[in-house]
């Protein structure tokens, strides 16, 4: 079934235009709320948003249709996805929602469901919501006395804070580091420096003076340079930027270079496997995630098992075979003993946990193995399907040949965006790098 409203991770698209309108969001709330309305008790939905300025008007529509079918909303404000999740379960909520476009600017917005165990909804399950919002929603108002009530809460970021600390190793302080962090102006401005500093670091905050139009404007993960300046600036131990919504980070080590998502999983992957932490064998990468990483692990007689792009389905993936790490190159890194999605602050508390464990500057604590050659380009097109075209396919198999078996391509279409992602990894690189400007160059002419 095709869908309308729902992409790779919830609805997302510019604000006032289709599909992220006051009316498509009030829908939402009417469809989600009559499904995830179960027995006779009062039925709850819990809200959180980041600091764009269409997320006044983006609540209040979803508040009008989840009380105009008798479900009650607690308001929490800004706070980051992960928090979002982690209270849906936590005040036993039957829904939980996030109005959040992640790392999109701030002219952009959407609307993330979570079930009552704290999980993002299923495709089968955001389905169902859509068909309902085109067929019946005027059935099941609610009857004037059962109308929900709507109140905000006030101690929603106190609550994820003490949550967040509760995952640091209780024998560990973070005192003597100095860490830069990057909230992007974005939905942990007050949560992710109030947590550095209450488990000892000297912080050193930045995109933290949110004013409803610059969100992850040159800041934040997207633009993590800024925060790597800043490193090398103060001479701190250790950096992070967090994007928009918080679930997502990007981090560098003390010389302002960089620390791969890749290199993050390899090292949480050693540090939980050698404490006994690590379950089921192996660590849940994607196609995107790098060669290198495959090797080292199996260095470990650890597995790499690689899902979808999307961390929705590297938590599907990592429910099959009961592992408990996963994540992506972007810095979605996901820790289900510790959350149900993607949480940057978390997967930064662990990074930093056995930074200081070790005693290593984060130089040397965070290069774990060489990264296969890898380059990845994007190419934006304006209509069509330039995936469909004839000499696109053709030119991407030969790309493939061309590499004898000595690499991989991968060629998709962005679930968010009109963009064609290309990635090829490979020992030579060189030819790599020829592959994807092949690809490239066909893929510009079909668009064209």
């Amino acid at each position: 079934m095709t869908r309308k409203y729902f992409g790779t991770d919830g609805i997302r698209g510019p604000a006032n235009t289709f599909p992220m309108t006051p009316e498509i969001a009030m829908k939402v709330g009417m469809a989600a709320g009559r499904i995830f309305t179960r027995g006779e008790h009062r039925n709850r939905v819990v809200i959180g948003k980041d600091t764009r300025l269409s997320g006044y008007m983006v609540e209040s529509a979803l508040v009008a249709g989840f009380t105009s079918v008798g479900m009650d909303v607690f308001q929490f404000g800004p706070l980051p996805t992960p928090g979002v999740a982690m209270l849906t379960r936590s005040l036993r909520a039957d829904l939980g929602v996030m109005i959040s476009a992640s790392h999109n600017p701030y002219t952009d917005n959407g609307i993330k469901l979570f079930g009552p165990d704290g999980q993002k909804l299923s495709d089968a399950r955001e389905q169902q919501i859509e068909a309902l919002m085109m067929n019946g929603l005027e059935k099941g108002l609610a009857p004037s006395p059962k109308i929900g009530r709507a109140k905000r809460i006030d101690d929603a970021q106190a609550r994820y804070i003490e949550l967040v600390k509760g995952t640091f190793p209780r024998n560990r302080r973070l005192d003597g580091l100095r860490v830069v962090v990057d909230c992007a102006h974005g939905a942990a401005y007050k949560v992710a420096p109030a947590v550095l500093w209450e488990l000892g670091a000297d912080i050193v905050p930045i995109g933290v003076e949110p004013n409803g139009a610059n969100i992850n404007l040159d800041c934040g993960s997207t633009a993590p340079e800024v925060m790597c300046k800043k490193v090398r600036e103060v001479r701190a131990d250790f950096g992070l930027s967090l994007d928009g919504d918080a679930d997502r980070v990007v981090m560098a080590d003390e010389q302002g270079s960089l620390i791969d998502g890749d290199q993050v999983l390899a090292l949480i992957a050693r540090s939980w496997s050698k404490s006994g932490m690590l379950k089921g064998g192996c660590v849940v990468g994607t196609v995107m995630t790098n060669a290198g990483l495959e090797r080292y692990l199996a260095g470990l007689d650890l597995k790499l098992a690689r899902a979808a792009v999307g961390d929705r389905y590297v938590i599907e993936e990592m429910k099959k075979g009961g592992c408990n790490v996963g994540g992506e190159q972007s810095g979605h890194i996901v820790l289900s003993d510790f959350c149900t999605t993607g949480d940057g602050l978390i997967a930064a508390l662990q990074v930093l946990a056995a930074i200081a464990k070790e005693g290593k500057p984060a130089s040397q604590a965070c290069h774990l193995f060489e990264p296969l050659p890898q380059v990845l380009h994007s190419v934006r097109f304006r209509k069509g399907a330039p995936l469909e075209d004839a000499a696109v396919k053709s030119r991407i198999e030969e790309c493939k040949a061309r590499l004898k078996g000595n690499g991989r391509v991968l060629v998709r279409k962005s679930g968010t965006e009109p963009v064609i992602r290309i990635m090829a990894e490979g020992d030579d690189e060189k030819l790599v790098q020829a592959v994807v400007n092949d690809i490239a160059a066909a893929i510009e002419e079909a668009a064209a």
